[in-house]
This record gives structure tokens, C-alpha cells and sequence, in this order.
């Protein structure tokens, strides 16, 4: 299964995510859904960091990808988390079963 957090400040601004393991729904090189899940956190992170050039700290794993973000003053860091969240939601409706998102609230 993969397990998506997603971190929520006191505030209600996300403020980062964790997404680690295997969907298991076929065989390495043809899983749908652990591609689409890759792409989606990669795209997210990359845009993050590359394209908005916002303050956030990225750990790339074996078998997990960690984002963090510092400063983001416009936000604009917590809509980009959200849409990675809501499109994780919707890839775990398409493959019930294979991805579990969470959100956690962080303490003040």
C-alpha cells in the first residue's frame, strides 16, 4: 500500500508530506497506480522547488519522497500541497485499497 501524510499546521496550512510504498496492484514496470501516484508527488515537489522556487526541503529515498516547507508567506506552497492530496484521494478511489492518505495535525 501507499501511505500518503500529509502535515497540517494550527493554522490549517499544509506544511508538507510523506508518500512511501507500493500500491501492489501489478507487477513492477506496469503498476498504474504506483506511476501515477510517482508522477503526481514528483510534479508537485519539482514545482514546488523549481518552478515557484519556494523555501522547502525535499528527501528523495529508496522508497520514499519527504517535503517540507519553510517560509510560504503567499501560500502558495499549501494550495500546491492540496492539490497534490486531492489528486491522491481521487487515485485511491480509482484503486481502492492500494493508497492511504492521512492528514496530521502538527502542534503549534
Amino acid at each position: 500500500m501507499i501511505i500518503a501524510d500529509f502535515f497540517k499546521s494550527p493554522d490549517n496550512k499544509l506544511k508538507g508530506f510523506s508518500v512511501s510504498g507500493h500500491s501492489m496492484t501489478a507487477e513492477s514496470g506496469q503498476d498504474i497506480c504506483c506511476a501515477s501516484v510517482s508522477s503526481a508527488v514528483m510534479l508537485t515537489a519539482n514545482t514546488v522547488t523549481d518552478s515557484f522556487k519556494l523555501d522547502a526541503k525535499v528527501r528523495v529515498e529508496e522508497n520514499e519522497i519527504k517535503l517540507k516547507l519553510g517560509d510560504d508567506p503567499e501560500g502558495q506552497g499549501d494550495k500546491l500541497v492540496l492539490a497534490l492530496l486531492e489528486h491522491l484521494y481521487f487515485i485511491g478511489e480509482q484503486f481502492p485499497g492500494a493508497v492511504k492518505v492521512s492528514v496530521i495535525e502538527l502542534d503549534g
